[in-house]
């Protein structure tokens, strides 16, 4: 499978590289978004792409922007990618860009947890919190939580680490009504994904959403969603309290640059063997056919 890890689009002014993503804009009101097969972990960029990644996020994001879009307008617009490039560049965008709405982008992530693990797992065995919610005394890791919790962060330049934040934080910076609305819609999107991936046998265990502004001031979901690289998915059937689930997204990397190397998530990041790269892209394509029954369209 071919990759790319760093787009070369000349028809279009370029706007912005993120750690996945390379933005274009399409006219004043418009953007081009095209997911390359990069891969971050704890916010650095790993120097080889995983092959196939990107048309992947791609491919579940538009999965999840159809089914939920009866909760949030989001920033799609139906127009191809192919029609707005020049035509030695539509390679580059098949199955991996979207046309979408330019939006006012609100620097908060909104972070919703059915499950502690990972950092809110480390966060509640220190202080029995997660960015300010107190949780019951005596929860093992991997365990639901009786309902899910909102934990923002706040979004970070490229390289630096994202920074959990309380709710109260967040009113601080967007405001009350704009953090009350997130929240809710984010809890909302959450559960409904929850419940669906259920019936194929997965358990959203956290997820991260985005949201926008346009001209008018409405609220738009944007950027990805309900991803392996956003959310963690676990297979229901190995699924047990008191371990880290084996799971469906770029925890495999980080349990291998965790426990294999001494690396101090920093950049650079050490080189990724050939089997983690081709373990990694495995379980993507695994994440996709399970929760959506679609194979990985060429």
């Amino acid at each position: 499978m071919t990759s790319l890890y760093k787009s070369s689009i000349t028809s279009l002014p370029l706007l912005g590289t993120g750690k996945v993503r390379d933005n274009y804009a399409v006219g004043t009101d418009k953007i081009l978004i095209l997911t390359t097969d990069r891969l971050s972990a704890f916010d650095v960029v790993m120097s080889e792409p995983i092959p196939g990644k990107g048309k992947v996020l791609n491919q579940m994001s538009d999965f999840w922007f159809e089914k939920l879009a009866g909760i949030v307008p989001n920033h799609l617009t139906g127009i191809a990618p192919e029609s707005v490039v020049a035509p030695e560049e539509v390679e580059q965008v098949r199955g991996r860009a979207v046309v979408a709405k330019r939006l006012e982008p609100i620097m908060v992530e909104a972070v919703v947890r059915g499950y502690i693990i990972g950092s809110g797992w480390k966060d509640y065995q220190a202080t029995g919190a997660i960015c300010g919610v107190t949780l019951p005394v005596g929860l093992q890791q991997a365990a639901k939580l009786e309902e899910p919790i909102f934990t923002p962060a706040a979004k970070a330049e490229m390289g630096s680490h994202d920074e959990n934040i309380t709710y109260d934080d967040m009113e601080r910076r967007i405001g009350t009504e704009l953090s009350a609305t997130i929240r809710d819609i984010s809890i909302k999107l959450y559960k409904t994904a929850a419940e669906y991936a259920a019936t194929r046998g997965i358990i959203i265990a956290d997820t991260k959403f985005e949201f926008g502004l346009d001209q008018h001031g409405v609220l738009h979901l944007m950027d990805e969603v309900l991803t392996a690289d956003s959310s963690r998915f676990w297979p229901a059937e190995s699924y047990a309290v008191g371990i880290s689930p084996p799971s469906f997204d770029k925890q495999f990397v980080r349990d291998y640059l965790e426990t294999v190397t001494s690396w101090h998530k920093t950049a650079p990041a050490p080189a990724l063997p050939a089997e983690v790269i081709e373990k990694t892209g495995a379980k993507y394509r695994e994440a996709l056919e399970s929760l959506t029954g679609q194979t990985l369209k060429d």
